[in-house]
């Protein structure tokens, strides 16, 4: 059924259908290729998801209440206290639904991609290269759930009602960063996402390594950078850039102080180390592809 969908004719013709594109093909037809692997993969999941919607609407209610929980736990901090760290509840559900929103829709995207060890071991990455998809593409949208929407929406509703709530000088810059800061805080996660996954092949059990760093820093940016040494801070700067997520456009946003004491520059710098944290994770995924040797049988 997989080979089906990803071989079927589409409106690009049998070549763009069919074939493999090659490493002297112009970037952006490799990268439309790739999208379009990923969109067929994810269309035949939800298809077959969609085929038990009692299921689906009950599992999506569950992701919902269970993610949800996170945002009880800062409900509960805040009965006890009017600040942490300086910031209100309202800014730290800024935080909250921001971060929260940027993993959700990367794992969305790209989270299935963690279960590459478990290929590796079965033999299974192999029929994967062999069909005329990116093996990448494949990875990420094999076994796409929609019920993932659970965590990207419940985000979404807390962000809201921080923007109702919050007292923030609206100007153009402050207005644009907000998508900005949510399509690049995806792409960084996506980045962390594949690049740590990558490990596996030379280390099976990277899996936990890369939840530190996608979920647990998720869990990080709930939080204000003032409550963290300024050791951490920094290594989310100048390490895993996960302070561009959220933290270094909210001190822009909400009129904070840097911790740290950086240029204002790094507050608008998300599209560069969003950019930067792909290629690094692209070359991450090369070199591991480089590295395979196949199951052996």
């Amino acid at each position: 059924m997989a080979d089906q969908a990803l071989t079927a004719r589409g409106p690009g013709g049998p070549r763009a259908a069919r074939e493999p594109l090659t490493a002297r093909e112009p970037l952006t037809a490799r990268t439309a290729w790739a999208l379009r692997s990923w969109w067929l993969a994810a269309a035949m999941w939800t298809r077959a998801i969609m085929s038990y919607r009692a299921s689906f609407v009950m599992m999506l209610t569950a992701s919902v209440v269970v993610t949800f929980l996170d945002f009880v736990v800062i409900l509960l901090m805040f009965r006890h206290t009017d600040t942490l760290g300086g910031w209100n509840l309202a800014e730290l559900a800024f935080l909250y639904g921001t971060s929260a929103l940027a993993l959700g829709l990367a794992n969305l995207f790209v989270g299935s991609i963690d279960a590459l060890g478990e290929r590796i071991r079965a033999g299974t990455l192999d029929v994967m290269l062999v069909r005329p998809a990116p093996a990448l593409a494949q990875l990420c949208a094999d076994r796409f759930s929609l019920r993932r929407l659970g965590r990207p929406a419940q985000a979404a509703a807390v962000l809201v009602w921080s923007l109702t709530a919050l007292d923030v000088h609206w100007t153009w810059d402050r207005v644009l960063l907000l998508p900005v800061l949510t399509v690049c805080g995806t792409l960084i996660f996506s980045a962390v996402f594949i690049g740590f996954a990558s490990l596996q092949f030379w280390w099976g059990e990277a899996r936990e390594l890369q939840n530190s760093f996608t979920y647990g820093g998720a869990t990080l940016l709930h939080y204000p950078p003032t409550v963290f040494a300024r050791e951490l801070v920094a290594g989310t700067v100048f390490g895993v850039p996960l302070a561009f997520v959220n933290w270094l456009p909210a001190l822009r946003i909400l009129d904070k102080p840097d911790p740290l004491g950086l240029p204002t520059a790094f507050q608008f710098a998300s599209p560069v180390a969003a950019v930067a944290a792909l290629a690094a994770a692209g070359l991450a995924w090369r070199a591991g592809l480089r590295a395979y040797r196949g199951a052996g049988s």
